[in-house]
């Protein structure tokens, strides 16, 4: 029975090591979602701009779109913002936003200092619409066609990279619709 417990720690370092070692290799913004190909969550929650009205999932209908989850707390949505600049406000793309657990008086102010790239922004103050769609925290983007349904999940900052690949996926799922 001796020679079972000196054996132990070396078996648990060996296990270990294993699981270590296969997390290098594992990708951090691939984060699985139950979500993809199906219906956006129902919500009806206040618009950042005009809080008396309220916003639901059909108002990311009639287009693909993108949906990015931010936050002015958030120090990398701060840094891929000028790039949902670029995508929004030069390259014409719909991004709906959606206001995560954040002030939405902060929220305002940030977007008219740094510019507005959202078609559309609703206010998740409680966090509630990010837990349905199962947001790790900001910034998430995710693609959804024109009827609403999510086809595409990215976790982390859209960079120039991360834009060509959304932008072809974009392409790609238009593309389908119009079939």
């Amino acid at each position: 029975m001796r020679k079972f417990w000196v054996f132990t720690p070396f078996v648990a370092f060996l296990v270990m090591g294993v699981f270590l070692y296969k997390g290098l290799f594992m990708d951090p913004s691939k984060l699985p979602s139950a979500l993809i190909d199906r219906p956006f969550p129902s919500f009806s929650l206040p618009s950042l701009y005009e809080p008396d009205q309220l916003m639901t999932e059909a108002d990311f209908k009639g287009e693909v779109a993108l949906l990015n989850v931010w936050a002015t707390w958030c120090p990398t949505c701060k840094e891929e913002h000028e790039q949902l600049n670029k995508i929004g406000l030069r390259e014409g793309v719909p991004i709906y936003g959606l206001n995560y657990k954040d002030d939405p008086q902060l929220a305002r102010d940030w977007l008219q200092r740094y510019e507005d790239p959202y078609t559309k922004v609703v206010v998740d103050r409680d966090g509630r619409l990010g837990l349905d769609l199962g947001v790790y925290g900001a910034p998430e983007t995710y693609i959804l066609d024109s009827d609403g349904i999510i086809r595409y999940r990215h976790v982390g900052e859209v960079d120039e990279k991360v834009w060509q690949k959304l932008k072809g996926l974009m392409e790609i799922i238009a593309a389908e619709g119009e079939a």
